[in-house]
């Protein structure tokens, strides 16, 4: 009798419910020392569709002839989507449709027995079945525990599970070692890896604090002519299992720049009709929805007594890249950079990093006209080096550039890190022999970039360590606060 009981549970266990599931993982995102958001999305399916499933197919139109094309000849030619054997976007390849339900947070300080649990609430259809909850009155400098719970919208007990963690940041007078990570342009094309990218598994054994996503998270040019197909970006990125289980692990601060934007180079109020019906009105709200994030995209953060993070909103408030450069022409925006300048200058934290989307130093390519390092932005740029170079122990990071480096301006000094892309496939755009005298270190390659502030001998120091997509370290600079 106890063998069938037996079987019989173990049967019961093994049958498949019809959702929802947690296919596409967790996001803990914007951790201060008191209060942390965790996002999550359900979805229909427990995995996501299988690797090497149809994608859509799009081609041009022609406006003169009206023939299609799959050739991209222009920004201006209209496209025409077509779906392969009827597929809907659902069945595409790497997709993990949403699903109706209810998701709750159950979190403790790590090694407690008890659990406090969030209310249950219910995801938003109209935000691509997202929900994102923030737990607040959290102890600084401490790692908790987390489970997210999914369950049906009229069911009574979770169906499906997933847990994390994650750790606060200390609080602003604390002296405590802190590492974090940065990457950029994670191409799903360029992946390096059957279950996704290689460097998320060799962050991980630098055992981070959190992580940075400076932007280009995925690109929306070539396939996202629409709202559902932007959305199936993000679903088949971040099932991927190397993405699922470093967020898991690591909380993070998520940054946009033009391709998850909208497209190339883009800025509000630029028309073109290479993007179909997707528009970047919807390519801003779906940021919103697809991270955790607080009430602006712009932000600081403090990690104790000798770091404070600065992420910059570089896509909404620009003027256009063609419009003449001078006093009126703008990344950043006029809000932004007055509350940039006055949080600067009131943090006391002994080092300042700005973590930028788009290079603030350079050198950049000479025919790019979209960032400070170049020419079409030089009055904002000069205005922005200037300021951060006058500041006490400031450095820049930023992404966007297909390859590593370390500069130093030649005008102000001010130093500058570019993380680099995510994979050796999707390295390149600057000849890797093009050393420059602002070059403290070049390397077209892929990996990403960690900084570490700690202190020796009693004096903060901080280090900046590039790495390949294997965990290899390439390259080390160092500085004290003496320097």
């Amino acid at each position: 009798m106890r063998i069938v009981l037996l079987a019989l549970f173990v049967a019961a266990a093994a049958v498949e419910h019809n959702g929802p599931y947690l296919a596409t993982g967790v996001k803990i995102g914007e951790v201060t020392d008191t209060s942390a958001i965790v996002w999550t999305r359900l979805t229909s399916t427990k995995d996501r569709i299988a690797e090497g499933g149809p994608n859509p197919i799009v081609k041009y139109r022609d406006p003169r002839t009206g023939e299609t094309s799959e050739e991209d000849t222009g920004r201006n030619r209209a496209p025409v989507v077509e779906f392969p054997n009827g597929v809907t976007v659902d069945e595409l390849d790497g997709a993990a449709p949403g699903h109706a339900g209810q998701m709750r947070v159950a979190y403790r300080e790590q090694g407690l027995r008890e659990w406090t649990e969030t209310g249950w609430q219910s995801v938003d259809s109209q935000r691509d079945f997202t929900n994102q909850i923030k737990l607040e009155n959290l102890k600084a400098n401490t790692r908790y525990e987390l489970r997210v719970d999914a369950r049906a919208m009229d069911g009574t007990s979770p169906l499906s599970s997933i847990s994390a963690r994650f750790k606060t940041a200390p609080a602003k007078n604390a002296t405590v070692p802190v590492t974090f990570t940065v990457t950029t342009g994670t191409e799903y094309n360029d992946k390096d890896a059957p279950d996704g990218f290689r460097m998320y598994a060799a962050m991980l054994k630098l055992n981070p604090d959190f992580f940075v996503h400076t932007g280009d998270i995925l690109y929306y040019d070539v396939l996202a002519k629409s709202l559902p197909l932007a959305r199936w970006h993000w679903q088949r990125m971040y099932s991927l299992p190397t993405n699922v289980e470093f967020h898991k692990q690591v909380p993070s601060y998520f940054i946009k720049d033009d391709h998850d934007t909208w497209q190339n180079d883009c800025w509000p109020t630029m028309e073109s009709k290479f993007m179909g019906d997707f528009t970047f009105a919807q390519g801003q709200a779906v940021f919103l929805e697809q991270v955790p994030m607080g009430e602006k995209t712009y932000r600081t953060v403090r990690w104790g007594k000798d770091l404070q993070v600065w992420f910059v909103e570089g896509r909404d408030f620009r003027s256009p890249n063609d419009m003449p450069d001078g006093p009126d022409k703008t990344i950043w925006g006029k809000e932004q950079k007055e509350w940039f300048k006055r949080t600067v200058s009131e943090s006391d934290a002994a080092f300042r990093v700005l973590v930028s989307p788009t290079p603030i130093v350079g050198p950049d390519r000479s025919a790019k006209n979209d960032n400070h390092a170049n020419a079409g932005f030089k009055h904002e740029g000069d205005e922005l080096r200037a300021f951060m170079a006058a500041q006490r122990n400031m450095v820049v990071v930023c992404g966007d550039r297909h390859w590593q480096y370390v500069s130093v301006d030649p005008v102000t000094g001010l130093r500058e890190y570019s993380c680099g892309p995510a994979s050796d496939a999707h390295a390149g755009g600057w000849p890797k022999d093009d050393k420059r005298p602002e070059h403290k270190y070049l390397n077209v390659i892929g990996g990403f970039l960690s900084v570490t502030v700690n202190r020796e001998d009693e004096k903060p120091v901080l280090a900046a360590q590039h790495y390949s997509v294997d965990g290899i370290m390439l390259n080390e600079d160092r500085f004290d606060t003496g320097q």
